[in-house]
């Protein structure tokens, strides 16, 4: 899945025409410091967090923490954290050492989602550029509409974190700080194992998790484990934890 850096292509022009001004012209202003996720070599102490193996939740008054579990494998693929509304699936990757991921994954997305008549967007977020997209959907009550959702991608070392966010914090406004803020606090424990880039770092269910079957959401099908571009959706099974 990840291979040589290709030679410019009509697509990368187009995302770059979605791109805030100062991205087009190479005149951005240089990155200031992580607001994370933090690298596990960053942090001092565990005590406060959930161990979920790759990654580590900060606990917060109101805030749900499920497992996504793939019906096949029977093993937990994402990470879903709820909270104010708005809700967040989070996934970690093994990366390589020299480059991060990102650019080459929004590209592939943005292809993704136009192809998927999902309308995608590139505009400069909170964790930088970031694409927002809608998908046709079905009420429960027959209504057609859209859902709207925000993929938001941070390079770390030697792992990608890519998070999706759906409900009120699928917007780039107040309602969407919160559950920001908790993904600024994840912890991503990347290990000193040798894995191809895009692989998925494994998440483990912690003891005293239920678990559930997940409410149907329509128009979106199931996000695979190899790194590849998809609608959001949640899981068959899910894990509540706490």
């Amino acid at each position: 899945m990840f291979g040589r850096k290709k030679k410019p292509t009509a697509q990368d022009a187009a995302e770059q025409q979605s791109a805030p001004e100062d991205q087009q012209d190479g005149t951005a202003e240089p990155p200031g410091e992580p607001q994370g996720p933090l690298d596990v070599s960053q942090l001092e102490s565990r005590d406060g967090y959930l161990d979920l193996g790759a990654v580590l939740v900060r606990a917060r008054p109101g805030l749900g923490v499920r497992l996504e579990v793939d019906e096949r494998t029977q093993r937990p693929r994402a990470l879903a954290l709820d909270l104010a509304g708005g809700s967040v699936q989070v996934q970690a990757f093994a990366a390589p050492k020299s480059e991060g991921l990102w650019d080459e994954v929004r590209r592939e997305l943005v292809q993704s989602l136009r192809t998927g008549n999902g309308e995608p967007t590139v505009e400069e977020g909170p964790f930088g550029l970031q694409v927002l997209t809608r998908f046709p959907a079905t009420a429960s009550d027959g209504t057609q509409g859209f859902r709207l959702a925000r993929f938001v991608g941070i390079d770390g070392p030697r792992w990608f974190v890519r998070a999706v966010f759906t409900g009120t914090a699928a917007v780039t406004a107040e309602p969407a700080a919160a559950l920001e803020q908790v993904v600024r606090e994840l912890v991503v424990v990347r290990g000193d194992r040798p894995m191809p880039p895009r692989e998925l770092l494994p998440l483990t269910v912690p003891e005293g998790s239920v678990r559930a079957a997940a409410p149907p959401q329509d128009g979106a099908p199931a996000q695979p484990q190899d790194g590849a571009v998809r609608p959001p959706h949640r899981g068959p099974e899910i894990t509540e934890i706490g």
